[in-house]
């Protein structure tokens, strides 16, 4: 057995002079892989050792992306091989006993096309920092310089690092912090430059689309002023927004002074889907406020080589999600009947998500690691998202505050006091710190609310708390079929073939009988079915009846009984109610800053 021996990093004072630097080429963009090459000068030590990071901040899963390092090797300028070892999954161990300069290489193997992730082809190379370099231990807060090899002239670089005077296309980063903080879009782009408060901003789009450039801009330009104007200002010199245009994909990456969007090119006609990038930019601009620099205690300090474990995720994200609806609305880009639309696609979401009752909110932010990002058939069972049920808590604290204070304060004083107590100095919050500025702004205690809707598992009255603003939750149970506890996906083509059980629902009718995720669905009653007519078949029978459901159960055929039970909600409302009093209205108004009798 292979005995793994623990790095023991030489400390910056025992090489107080080394210089880093790296340099990234793409010679042959078409195979995805990047030449990658980091010079250390001035090295004083008997051996140099590097690790490459297993995540990247924003993103809460070791993603492990040392798996896509090839052909390491060290050697000196001159070119004497010197010898190495793998001491881990992701560390290297160089002996530099004989040298002063090293120079290590590998090649990076980039075609996963996602915000967290590394992307080159023939028309742009994108990379974040955690997925690309290496760093050595007790030198992070070392300057680390960049320099770009061109694979052709009319490739543009796109980084908030700042240029290296004199030296083509060289960047520096002050430390490691911020080169992983700092991604490089290189490639044929599309750009717009524009000016918000003094500060220089700029769009730069990969990918063909049917998005107006100019309009976004303006619309971009109106979420920046709402945000600025709620925390007094902007923290920053220069921001770049990164969108790439993908075929199917959605994400987004918050950094200090930048942000990555991923979204579906042809996502820009249909205002639905328009109104939802809006949201997503929102997010990500927010988020340079909550969690670049109003962040959990266990988040101040990264460790790049394992997970960061924190139950506040609810409030980094959460709160977050709950701003993502509110901003696009406060710059009038759509109105309070589209908010209502967008809150109630998420109520719905909530509601008929079985695991809310299982996993605790601040449960689910600790667990972040191996359960978000790692969805299975029993995920919506066992486990409700930091996004989702956050931002329902974080709606319920707002409309706390704002009755318990007659509308003169909101969340939005929350958030201005942790932006000062934390976020300007960058002083990581406790959740006990957290839960008391909700306190003070709210002027009560809170641990009955902490304990029963984010520590526990009780059901959110949401309807209690929209009642006094105006508004109620309506669902479609009257026009249900009855209950099986199913989920499909398929070709709706009507032949059977694709129909496959994607969710059962724990303790219903299906689970009860012996159906299972992955099973192909064929048959109710003895008849074909597909996925766009289970529905209308079901309203053929009524609560208590038994019919009989054939599936291929891992290639073997299977008929079960299954006893439906009554109809449940599939989709929630939330609606103004009929004839609000005078206070629901004035209530309403001053939260979303509409006539609640203008909004059916």
């Amino acid at each position: 057995m292979t005995q793994v021996i623990p790095i023991r990093p030489n400390t910056s004072e025992t090489t107080p002079n080394a210089i880093l630097r790296y340099t990234v080429a793409m010679s042959k963009p078409e195979s995805h892989l990047f030449e990658i090459r980091l010079q250390v000068s001035q090295w004083q030590a008997k051996h140099l050792d590097l690790t490459f990071p297993v995540w990247t901040p924003g993103s809460y899963l070791v993603r492990e992306y040392a798996r896509n390092v090839q052909d390491f090797a060290a050697q000196t300028p001159e070119g004497t091989t010197l010898a190495w070892r793998k001491v881990s999954k992701h560390q290297w161990q160089i002996e530099t006993d004989t040298t002063e300069e090293i120079v290590v290489s590998y090649r990076l193997f980039a075609n996963e096309l996602t915000v967290r992730t590394n992307h080159l082809d023939g028309t742009h190379g994108y990379f974040n920092g955690a997925a690309t370099f290496f760093f050595i231990p007790g030198f992070e807060d070392r300057p680390i310089e960049v320099a770009i090899a061109l694979p052709h002239s009319d490739w543009q670089i796109a980084t908030t690092l700042s240029p290296v005077p004199e030296v083509e296309n060289t960047f520096v980063a002050e430390d490691f912090d911020t080169l992983v903080d700092s991604p490089f879009e290189i490639g044929i782009q599309e750009r717009r430059e524009f000016e918000i408060f003094g500060k220089s901003h700029e769009l730069v789009v990969w990918g063909r689309g049917n998005l107006d450039l100019d309009r976004l801009v303006e619309e971009i330009d109106r979420i920046v002023r709402v945000e600025a104007q709620l925390f007094g200002g902007l923290p920053y010199d220069r921001y770049l927004f990164i969108l790439h245009l993908s075929g199917s994909g959605f994400g987004g990456l918050e950094h200090k002074n930048s942000c990555s969007l991923n979204y579906p090119r042809l996502g820009f006609q249909k205002a639905d889907s328009y109104n939802r990038f809006l949201q997503l930019v929102a997010h990500e601009f927010f988020h340079l406020w909550n969690v670049k620099r109003i962040r959990p205690k266990a988040l101040e300090r990264f460790d790049y080589t394992a997970e960061n474990y924190t139950p506040s995720l609810w409030f980094c994200e959460g709160v977050t999600s709950y701003y993502d609806m509110l901003l696009p609305l406060w710059a009038n880009l759509y109105d309070a009947k589209s908010f209502l639309k967008i809150f109630s696609k998420d109520v719905t979401r909530f509601f008929t998500t079985p695991g809310r009752f299982v996993q605790p909110l601040s449960e689910s932010s600790w667990d972040a690691w191996i359960k978000l990002y790692r969805r299975d058939a029993n995920s919506d069972n066992s486990q409700i998202s930091y996004y989702l049920k956050g931002e329902l808590v974080s709606l319920m604290l707002d409309l706390t505050i704002r009755q318990k204070s007659d509308n003169t304060r909101s969340i939005d004083d929350v958030m201005k006091q942790v932006w000062q107590q934390f976020g300007k100095d960058e002083i990581g919050y406790t959740p006990e710190q957290l839960q008391e500025a909700f306190e003070l702004v709210a002027g009560c205690q809170l641990d009955n609310f902490f304990d029963r809707y984010i520590h526990g598992t009780e059901e959110l009255p949401l309807a209690e708390f929209l009642e006094p603003f105006g508004l109620s939750l309506k669902t479609d149970t009257d026009k249900q079929p009855p209950f099986w506890g199913v989920r499909v996906s398929g070709n709706g083509n009507g032949n059977g073939n694709g129909t496959t059980i994607q969710f059962v629902e724990i303790d219903s009718p299906a689970q009860q009988a012996g159906l299972d995720a992955g099973d192909e669905l064929l048959a109710i009653d003895g008849f074909r079915v597909s996925s766009d007519a289970i529905a209308d078949r079901l309203k053929d029978y009524k609560p208590g009846d038994t019919i009989s459901v054939s599936v291929f159960h891992q290639d073997e055929l299977k008929t079960v009984s299954v006893t439906l039970a009554k109809p449940q909600p599939s989709n929630y409302r939330v609606v103004p109610v009929k004839n609000p009093t005078l206070t629901q209205a004035k209530n309403f108004q001053a939260w979303l800053g509409a006539d609640i009798t203008t909004v059916s």
